[in-house]
């Protein structure tokens, strides 16, 4: 296997690992130091530094103010250390019990197995109306 096609296999795995519930499975991949940026106008918009402040700002939040939230990988598109995942989320927000689906683009890099950027494209609107009470 070549380095493109390990580095498509760890995004790969995570996306399975969130399906599963695998946290120390996902904690084992995403580097200590991981940049992770949250979309502008994404409920939990932002950049967090470390995998610690990742868990907390997003995972956490996640299970707990979400019901069924996935975020499934239609396709990938890798060239060097550069995974893109493309796909949808769906999930329900407990606070209005709206169910919502918007599609996703997620820019991974990868190094030595491990990965340590994560950017998060999406129609951030969509998610937002889930959120809205009204």
């Amino acid at each position: 296997m070549n380095d493109i096609d390990q580095n498509r296999a760890v995004v790969a795995r995570l996306y399975e690992g969130f399906a599963t519930g695998d946290m120390p499975m996902i904690l084992s991949i995403l580097e200590p130091g991981i940049i992770w940026t949250e979309a502008e106008g994404f409920p939990y918009a932002g950049t967090y530094e470390g995998a610690d402040a990742v868990v907390a700002g997003v995972f956490v939040r996640l299970a707990t103010e979400w019901e069924g939230y996935q975020a499934i990988p239609e396709r990938y598109v890798a060239e060097g250390d550069t995974v893109v995942a493309l796909g949808h989320y769906s999930g329900r927000y407990l606070q209005t019990k709206k169910r919502f689906r918007a599609p996703f683009v997620h820019v991974w890099t990868v190094s030595a197995g491990k990965l340590v950027r994560f950017v998060q494209h999406t129609d951030t609107a969509v998610v937002q109306s889930a959120l809205d009470p009204a």
